[in-house]
């Protein structure tokens, strides 16, 4: 993989680490915590599946890449989960689920960015 390959990696994790926190800026402004759960589950499906097929074809560390993606994953079920949770029932789903959420979003961000370039040549 050529270095301006791994560049393009990390630029697409930059601009999901900066979605993560723009969009969460949004919530906190306009109240939109279901509409911005539904967004963040349907924007990193398709990211997800992309990270499954950057390791299978050897583009990205597979050690980093994996946990890079259950970060995401684990970010995404406290995230969405608290969000929606406040939404249908006002209670959340314990304290500083949504935020820590968010964190872990952005920390897995950086580690896809990462898996780019440990993988080696």
């Amino acid at each position: 993989m050529t270095l301006t390959t791994r560049i393009l990696i990390v630029l697409a994790s930059l601009s999901g680490l900066l979605g993560v926190g723009l969009s969460a800026a949004a919530a906190h402004v306009t109240g939109g915590n279901l509409t911005t759960a539904a967004q963040f589950l349907l924007f990193h499906a398709p990211a997800l599946l992309a990270l499954v097929a950057l390791i299978a074809v050897g583009a990205v560390s597979p050690m980093l890449g994996q946990i890079a993606g259950y970060v995401l994953v684990l970010g995404l079920i406290l995230f969405c989960g608290d969000l929606s949770r406040r939404a249908f029932s006002g209670v959340a789903l314990f304290p500083r689920a949504a935020p820590m959420g968010g964190i872990l979003l952005m920390i897995g961000w950086v580690l896809v960015a990462l898996s780019g370039f440990t993988r080696k040549l």
